[in-house]
């Protein structure tokens, strides 16, 4: 759409109870991965409600997760334009089996060219159609994942993504 090029940085489910711990994260995360990101998506479960304001090193814009204290200060989903394109911004809930059908039935007939949610701790990458589908999967805590991740976008003449395999990436730039 665009011939200029925006790098946006996808993370979630970072549930951070201590502010110290997330400010390290991001810190690492900017010098790291996130270096040349120009916005930061954040899909919910923050924890901490002073870290999004405390966070100063790029723009994050975040929805509440089902465990985030500051749940009146954020909205439960929003859509983000950059670039000529349009990207659904949600959490998610309940169980992880029909999921990515909720998240998507959330935003009714809104034209995106992309869906991105969090909740389940589950990285995904795909294309749905015309529609790109990500969830960052979690940094912190993986669960039933196989590597703590986060996702990067590139929106340009064309929307791309990818996950990012922190376990993996960390030990290849040591």
């Amino acid at each position: 759409m665009s011939n200029e090029l925006i790098r946006i940085g996808v993370v979630g489910d970072t549930h951070f109870e201590r502010l110290d711990d997330g400010l390290d994260f991001f810190s690492g995360l900017f010098a790291g991965v996130f270096a040349d990101v120009d916005l930061v998506l954040h899909t919910g479960d923050i924890v901490h409600p002073d870290l999004l304001t405390a966070v100063t090193a790029r723009p994050i814009l975040a929805v509440r997760g089902n465990c985030d204290a500051a749940a009146d200060t954020l909205p439960s989903q929003r859509i983000v334009e950059r670039a000529g394109y349009r990207l659904g911004l949600i959490h998610g809930w309940g169980g992880t089996a029909d999921l990515e059908h909720r998240v998507l039935n959330a935003f009714g007939h809104e034209p995106l060219s992309a869906v991105i949610y969090g909740h389940s701790h589950f990285p995904v990458c795909r294309r749905e159609r015309n529609l790109l589908l990500v969830n960052p999967g979690s940094p912190t805590d993986r669960r039933q994942a196989p590597f703590h991740s986060v996702a990067l976008l590139s929106l340009g003449r064309r929307l791309s993504g990818q996950i990012v395999n922190l376990d993996t990436w960390s030990r290849n730039k040591n």
